[in-house]
C-alpha cells in the first residue's frame, strides 16, 4: 500500500504548527477506492418482510427462560414505546454499521422505532465511506505495518471539511455530515444512518473522542470545529434522553464512548426537572463491560434493564422480525407516557 500513496503535490515548505508536532503536510496518502476493505454491501443485511406466520412460530420455538425470555421483553418495550409515543433511542458503536446492519436499522427508522441515533467517532467513519463506496473497513494489522493505517485521504477531506462547514453553519457534527452526503450525492447513501436520519428529521449525533479516529491523522483535521459540533450533539442528544419517560434507550457494541454519554444526558434531563424515571435501558453486545453494566443497566434506575448478549449481525435482525410483525396481544399492551416538561 505505501508505493501507491502519495504526499501533496510540491509543498513548498511545512505550514507553521504548534512546537513539539509532526509535520503531518508531508503524511503520504492513498484514494479510498484502491483500499481493499473487508466489508463490502454485497453481503449486507436485507430488510426483507417476515412470511405470514413466521414471528409467531419463531416466539413458539423459543423457550421463556434467559437470553430468548430477554429477546421477547425488548420486543415487547419497543412495541409498547411505539403505541404510547415514547422514544426510543439508539446508541451505537461503529462495528453495529461494520457488520452491515445499516438497512435494518434504517428500516427500523422508516417505522417509527427509531427518534434518535447516537453514535462514536468511527461509526461516522464507516457510515461515510459506505456512503461514498459500498464498503468500508480496512486490513488495520497488515496497513499499520507501512504506515498506509488510516491514510485514506477522501474519507479525511469529505469528514473533516463537513465538520468545518457545519461548525460555521452552527450544526451538530451529525447534522452537518449528513448534509454534506446529501449535497455531495453520494452513490451509496441509502446505507448511510446519517443521511437517513436527516432525510426523515430524525436527530443524529456523534460523540467524537479527539486524537481517536482516523480522520484526526490529517492535517485538514480541526480540532475546534470537531470539538464545537460534538459539544452541540452531546447537548442535543441530552434533549433526546429528556423526553426518554416510558421509552426505551438501546446501547448497542459500545463499550466505553456511549455509556458515558447516555450518563452524562440523563443527569442533565433529570437535573433540569424533566421526569425521566420509568424507561427501559437495553445493553447488547458480545462480551460484559463495566460501563455498559454500571451506566446502561444500573445506575440509571429507570425500570427495565436487559442485557442481551450475542453477535450484533444474529440478535438484531431477529429483533426487527419480531417488532415489525409481533403477536396481536403485544399491540394492545401498556406502554410508557412521553417525559413531561418542567
Amino acid at each position: 500500500m505505501l508505493r501507491a500513496m502519495k504526499g501533496p503535490p510540491n509543498p513548498p515548505r511545512d505550514p507553521p504548527r504548534a512546537k513539539g508536532e509532526l509535520p503531518l503536510a508531508r503524511l503520504k496518502t492513498y484514494a479510498l477506492s484502491e483500499r481493499p476493505n473487508l466489508v463490502t454491501s454485497e453481503g449486507f443485511a436485507q430488510a426483507e418482510e417476515p412470511p405470514r406466520g413466521a414471528v409467531e412460530a419463531l416466539l413458539r420455538t423459543l423457550p421463556d427462560v434467559l437470553g430468548a425470555r430477554t429477546l421477547r421483553r425488548l420486543a415487547q418495550a419497543m412495541v409498547a414505546a411505539k403505541a404510547a409515543g415514547a422514544p426510543v433511542l439508539w446508541g451505537i458503536g461503529a462495528h453495529v454499521l461494520k457488520v452491515g446492519l445499516s438497512p435494518l436499522l434504517a428500516d427500523l427508522l422508516e417505522r417509527g422505532f427509531v427518534q434518535a441515533v447516537a453514535m462514536n467517532g468511527a461509526g461516522a467513519i464507516h457510515d461515510v465511506e459506505l456512503a461514498m463506496i459500498g464498503a468500508t473497513s480496512e486490513d488495520v494489522a497488515s496497513a499499520l505495518k507501512d504506515g498506509s493505517f488510516g491514510m485514506a485521504r477522501d474519507t479525511a477531506q469529505f469528514l473533516n471539511e463537513a465538520v468545518v462547514a457545519g461548525a460555521r453553519a452552527g450544526e451538530g457534527f451529525g447534522e452537518a455530515v449528513g448534509a454534506a452526503i446529501e449535497r455531495a450525492q453520494l452513490p451509496h447513501r441509502q446505507l448511510s444512518m446519517l443521511w437517513n436520519c436527516r432525510r426523515l428529521g430524525v436527530p443524529a449525533t456523534v460523540h467524537v473522542t479527539l486524537g481517536a479516529d482516523i480522520v484526526h491523522m490529517h492535517p485538514s483535521a480541526d480540532g475546534a470545529a470537531i470539538g464545537a459540533t460534538s459539544l452541540a450533539d452531546f447537548r442535543r442528544f441530552a434533549a433526546a434522553v429528556s423526553a426518554l419517560q416510558g421509552g426505551v434507550y438501546f446501547n448497542v457494541g459500545s463499550a466505553v464512548t456511549l455509556p458515558e454519554i447516555f450518563l452524562k444526558a440523563l443527569a442533565i434531563a433529570r437535573n433540569l426537572g424533566f421526569v425521566v424515571d420509568r424507561f427501559t435501558t437495553a445493553n447488547l453486545d458480545q462480551l460484559p463491560h463495566y460501563r455498559t453494566r454500571v451506566n446502561v443497566l444500573d445506575r440509571p434506575a429507570g425500570g427495565q434493564s436487559l442485557d442481551l448478549r450475542g453477535h450484533h449481525e444474529i440478535v438484531l435482525p431477529l429483533l426487527r422480525w419480531l417488532v415489525v410483525d409481533p403477536p396481536a396481544e403485544w399491540r394492545t399492551g401498556g406502554g410508557g407516557t412521553a417525559g413531561s416538561t418542567p
